[in-house]
């Protein structure tokens, strides 16, 4: 199985890469992005939350349910076998979308160290923040609990080492959570 991850304003940039499988990830209000008539036919599961990490007024977080969908979605494309092309999207590509590609890696191949996942996370999509609360579901509902959510932190830390500032933005839309285990594996770095 091959995964693409992108952002919706690159999704025309895939119409003609084979993708047989789209996995689209928006907010509940937004609308199905037009670049699929694009598409050839493909099969397509659509799961809206907001990019969340917790519960807040008006704000529709990430369910169990949700990633139980994204879960059985990802036993189809392992069906379709070598020849599938997964194109994974959510508004930017790099929150909700990096952590379902983190959550289908780990579900195709059960003995992939999750260090190893978030290395071709990170080579797929650099700049990749995933959902820790996705995470959190996803490695329950695998059964790899407290193995998969506290690998992310490296893939934090090095968009951190990138883009320090990005630490804060994190922070003021409720996510500090995610920016506290990055700095929790930083200061394992640091002892001699």
């Amino acid at each position: 199985m091959k995964i693409t991850i992108c952002g919706i304003p690159e999704i025309g940039q895939h119409c003609e890469a084979g993708v047989t499988h789209v996995l689209s990830i928006l907010d509940p209000a937004w609308p199905d992005p037009e670049a699929f008539a694009d598409f050839p036919p493909h099969h397509r599961e659509a799961l809206r939350f907001h990019d969340v990490i917790a519960p807040a007024p008006e704000i529709v977080a990430p369910t169990e349910e949700d990633v139980a969908r994204l879960l059985a979605f990802g036993d189809d494309v392992m069906v379709a076998g070598a020849a599938a092309h997964l194109l994974i999207h959510c508004h930017a590509g790099v929150s909700r979308s990096t952590a379902a590609a983190a959550l289908l890696m780990a579900q195709a191949d059960p003995t992939l160290p999750p260090e190893a996942i978030f290395a071709e996370i990170g080579r797929l999509r650099p700049q990749a923040w995933p959902n820790l609360l996705m995470l959190e579901f996803g490695e329950a509902a695998l059964g790899r609990r407290g193995e998969i959510a506290p690998a992310v932190a490296a893939q934090y830390r090095r968009v951190l080492q990138v883009n320090p500032t990005f630490a804060k933005f994190i922070r003021e839309t409720g996510r500090g959570r995610e920016v506290t285990l990055a700095e929790m594996d930083l200061s394992a770095d640091r002892r001699p």
